[in-house]
């Protein structure tokens, strides 16, 4: 299936590592340019090593900190100085795992604006050359945590829900103007992430990784974890022409674990 990607120019957030990575090497594979934006582009150029030549020339490194003040204006002025984004996928880091009743009014505004503010502002700062054009894609990441919250991830659990409500509400707004606007939803995939959060619950519950793990892995229909190929997948055809009757979705990528309707 041609995706009509070819010629498309995509910024992906978070991309040094894990799903970030996987979907700048999925949106390259089916054609498009990608700006990959991360705080460590080192490891960036690292796994553009092992690209293809003819995708490698198609990968922009580019430098941010989600965190820092004035990101969004900097990464957005970078981005649209090298030419137009059609694609914008917002994908952000996990932030410390921690219960609500430990959670500093410090800690709650510091992880919104690097996990929301700043995206929110991207976002805004992208939009009017995609409604210009009449076509756009803003792809977002979430966490299962927003369908079921998580133990001990207060933080990821509450500010990605907010998240969800700002992308619906989006969605809505620039529908009529060929821009869409949808969640991705990503359950137990394969990361470094997944293996820091696993050994974390590990020393927490006096358990090996490998224990936590099985336990997880128990409770997927599928029986394994996703890959990040996987989820890249899904990411690609949302991205993709073949998807412009989708917005306003919250799609999971979880290999059924989510059991509610």
């Amino acid at each position: 299936m041609d995706l009509g990607l070819t010629g498309k120019t995509a910024l992906v957030l978070g991309a040094s590592r894990g799903l970030g990575a996987a979907i700048a090497r999925g949106l390259l594979a089916e054609g498009a340019t990608v700006h990959a934006a991360a705080r460590n582009i080192e490891r960036i150029e690292a796994w553009r090593g092992s690209l293809p030549a003819d995708w490698a020339v198609r990968l922009v490194p580019v430098h941010t900190d989600l965190a820092a003040p004035g990101a969004a204006d900097k990464l957005a002025v970078m981005a649209l100085a090298r030419g137009q984004i059609d694609i914008l996928v917002n994908n952000g880091g996990g932030p410390p795992a921690s219960p609500v009743s430990a959670v500093t009014a410090e800690q709650w505004i510091g992880q919104f604006q690097a996990m929301a503010a700043t995206i929110f502002e991207l976002t805004r700062l992208l939009l009017p050359a995609m409604i210009e054009r009449r076509w756009g894609r803003i792809i977002t990441i979430a966490s299962s945590g927003v369908e079921q919250p998580i133990p001990n991830l207060a933080l990821s659990n509450a500010i990605r829900s907010a998240v969800v409500g700002w992308s619906k509400t989006l969605a809505s707004e620039v529908a009529g103007h060929g821009v869409t606007v949808n969640i991705l939803v990503p359950g137990r995939i394969h990361t470094d992430r997944v293996n820091e959060l696993d050994q974390a619950a590990a020393i927490a519950q006096n358990k090996t990784t490998q224990q936590i793990a099985s336990a997880s892995v128990a409770v997927i229909p599928v029986g394994r974890y996703g890959t990040p190929e996987e989820f890249a997948d899904a990411v690609a055809f949302v991205a993709s022409t073949r998807a412009s009757y989708i917005t306003g979705a919250k799609i999971r990528v979880d290999g059924g674990l989510i059991r509610s309707v």
